[in-house]
């Protein structure tokens, strides 16, 4: 049963970062109107570097199609894993309105991790003797 949930929630994690990623490209999700002040000036400071915009996306779209399939899944939090720290952070420090969908998607992002370590040993060098 937790291998049912698990599945169900990194499928839906993997399209929320893939809709993410496209909506950067596309810009079909308007902006919310009540943006807090501080969220406009960071979006506009990292619009100013022409190529970070497209990286995010990009890393949102493969991570999120890497996190759809189990065999892939490791592979892709590797790849988002630094745009969501970059998301829990602007929710801790800037939009703390959006903190509690931000906790509940590290909660699964942190699940994968830990159904995936022993993927990851081989990264850290750990290795048993």
């Amino acid at each position: 049963m937790k291998r049912k949930i698990l599945n169900v929630l990194s499928v839906l994690f993997g399209l929320l970062l893939m809709n993410g990623g496209l909506s950067k490209f596309f810009n079909y999700m308007p902006a919310p109107e009540n943006l807090p002040e501080a969220v406009v000036k960071d979006n506009a400071a990292l619009a100013e570097i022409s190529w970070l915009i497209p990286l995010i996306a990009s890393a949102e779209l493969l991570g999120g199609m890497l996190i759809l399939f189990p065999k892939t899944r490791a592979l892709g939090v590797l790849v988002v894993f630094p745009v969501m720290v970059g998301v829990l952070l602007t929710h801790i420090f800037v939009a703390p309105d959006g903190l509690p969908i931000a906790l509940v998607i590290w909660v699964i992002l942190l699940w994968i991790i830990v159904d995936n370590k022993q993927r990851y040993r081989a990264l850290i060098g750990y290795t048993k003797s």
